[in-house]
């Protein structure tokens, strides 16, 4: 995989393709192989060739007219600093309904399209793209449905490091596509800055959104845990499965069976020898 966009120890390492236990029919096709223990992991090849193209479409649109939907907590940083990065529009928190239909909202948005982090957390936002007839990009795991969804990026959506590496990646490519820069040397932003915690409110956001998002914030509290046990998850998706030692009997199991064979020979009729 030489050709890849970065290293595959560096897919590899942010855990890129490490999907989830229940698989969804829409995510067949991108899934590569199930563990041993029943992880789905996504094909990586598939994963490059969609960032490289996504990032393409993209680049087909002025930076105010693109809209990055993130309501979890990891998904927002990243695509934070990929908003900062490309001039895109960043929604965050709770997808108030209606926020691209009705025109009489404080924060009402018109993009030509709209990407998405989290299918599930927002379909609302993927709906109303719809009926726009507006075009939906979506970060998509194992376990989604693509609905609403007019190009899939299978990934691991979950994971912080993971978001981090996709939104690094599209940043890079969608800048060079643009001709913002003329090689990858000239990307100054790290990694890292794409992992950052930035709790900053995002300018145009109406007080019913800062409310729902505020609201959004407690969900989100209960669903940290649930996204470091993804996280650990994928630290022991990484190591070599052991294989399974055959279970010994215990001792006093091991008597009792040695009993039961001494008196079942007992019990055994003598052989009988041949007439001389």
């Amino acid at each position: 995989m030489s050709d890849l966009l970065i290293q595959q120890e560096k897919y590899l390492e942010a855990g890129v393709h490490i999907g989830t236990k229940i698989k969804c029919a829409d995510m067949i096709r991108f899934i590569y192989k199930e563990r041993e223990d029943r992880l789905f992991v996504l094909d990586l090849r598939k994963i490059d060739e969609r960032i490289k193209y996504a990032a393409k479409v993209i680049a087909n649109y002025k930076p105010e007219d693109v809209a990055v939907v993130a309501s979890r907590l990891y998904a927002e940083n990243a695509a934070r600093k990929f908003c900062e990065l490309t001039g895109a529009k960043l929604i965050s928190g709770r997808f108030v309904p209606g926020m691209f239909t009705n025109t009489i909202r404080p924060n009402f948005a018109e993009p030509k399209l709209v990407l998405i982090c989290d299918p599930r957390g927002e379909r609302q936002a993927a709906i109303e793209a719809g009926q726009r007839g507006v075009a939906v990009i979506g970060l998509c795991d194992t376990d989604n449905r693509t609905s609403f969804i007019d190009f899939v990026i299978p990934c691991n959506n979950k994971g912080r490091k993971s978001l981090a590496l996709i939104f690094y990646l599209l940043a890079r490519e969608l800048l060079k596509a643009k001709g913002v820069i003329s090689d990858y040397s000239d990307f100054a932003a790290k990694l890292e800055e794409f992992e950052e915690f930035k709790d900053e409110p995002v300018e145009g956001e109406g007080a019913e959104g800062e409310g729902a998002a505020g609201a959004e914030k407690s969900e989100e509290a209960a669903d940290s845990k649930q996204v470091l046990e993804v996280e650990k998850t994928i630290e022991e998706a990484k190591k070599p499965s052991k294989p399974r030692k055959k279970k010994e009997p215990a001792e006093g199991e091991a008597t009792e069976a040695a009993a039961k064979d001494e008196s079942a020979s007992a019990k055994a009729p003598a052989e009988e020898k041949p007439d001389e």
